[in-house]
């Protein structure tokens, strides 16, 4: 029996040990930027939408603000417990928050931000922070199924999002040419949509888009555009995007968000 048990403390170390390395290993090789740094990324899994917006624009506004809109808000760990009823109260009607990075991150205050916005009334929806150099986007769009970022027709849960932006751990795109890019990006929208049936929302913005995928517009048909410009306006729209379905377009005090349409609109994107 000593033997047996020894034997089994071998191999729960062993475990422990490899568990340790592989995250030791995901922080070493997510090493914020000093940019990041200055953004209040301080470790691996702490990217957030919109942590650097690039606002200027060479071309005029081709988007204006909507006649009809929701007001809401997108969170992450920065945020901690969020007070739901404060920001109901505040005209608050949706919410995005960041359930996943890479694969190796979920945020620890997902529960609470994702079923407390859901218990104030609000329409919620899951996004995945992508870090297209780790892993596959099939590999990503799984780890971000498996940990929150599922979808029903229950008219309060909103299709998952996809993350792709800046680089706060490197290379702006992530070491990926432009077509590789845009192959990445499929891979995750197909393994999304094969499981859940909806096509998902892409978050991203103009600057971005332009550099690290050619300004593809292979989704701009399929997949709900959510633009981030902290202006006035929503401005030119990347990927040939004839419009915009939410514009993050504040950061303060809270990312803040709108909805392009009125609240029968929302509620059919969250029904599909």
């Amino acid at each position: 029996m000593k033997s047996v048990l020894t034997g089994a403390a071998v191999t729960l170390g062993l475990l422990l040990a490899s568990i340790g390395s592989a995250q030791a290993s995901n922080t070493a090789a997510h090493q914020p930027t000093p940019q990041a740094r200055q953004h209040g990324i301080d470790r691996a899994g702490e990217a957030y939408a919109g942590w650097l917006q690039n606002t200027s624009t060479s071309a005029a506004p081709a988007e204006m603000a909507p006649t009809a809109s929701v007001e809401g808000i997108d969170v992450s760990s920065h945020q901690g417990n969020v007070n739901w009823s404060a920001q109901w109260n505040a005209g608050k009607r949706f919410a995005y928050v960041k359930a996943t990075e890479g694969n190796y991150y979920t945020n620890p205050y997902f529960a609470q931000q994702y079923n407390g916005s859901y218990n104030v009334g609000m329409i919620r929806g899951a996004y995945h922070f992508a870090t297209p150099n780790d892993s596959s986007g099939a590999n990503q769009a799984t780890y971000f199924l498996a940990h929150g970022g599922g979808w029903s027709r229950d008219g309060k849960t909103l299709p998952g999002a996809l993350d792709i932006e800046y680089n706060p751990y490197g290379a702006t795109c992530y070491g990926l040419s432009q077509s590789a890019m845009v192959s990445w990006i499929r891979d995750f929208l197909n393994t999304y949509k094969a499981r859940t049936g909806r096509d998902p929302v892409i978050y991203t913005n103009l600057d971005w888009w332009t550099r690290c995928t050619g300004n593809s517009t292979a989704f701009r048909t399929t997949n709900p555009l959510w633009v981030a410009r902290y202006a006035s306006a929503p401005g030119t729209l990347p990927g040939g995007w004839p419009v915009y379905t939410i514009w993050q377009y504040s950061s303060t005090p809270i990312d803040q968000d709108r909805f392009n349409g009125d609240m029968s609109r929302l509620t059919a994107l969250a029904n599909g």
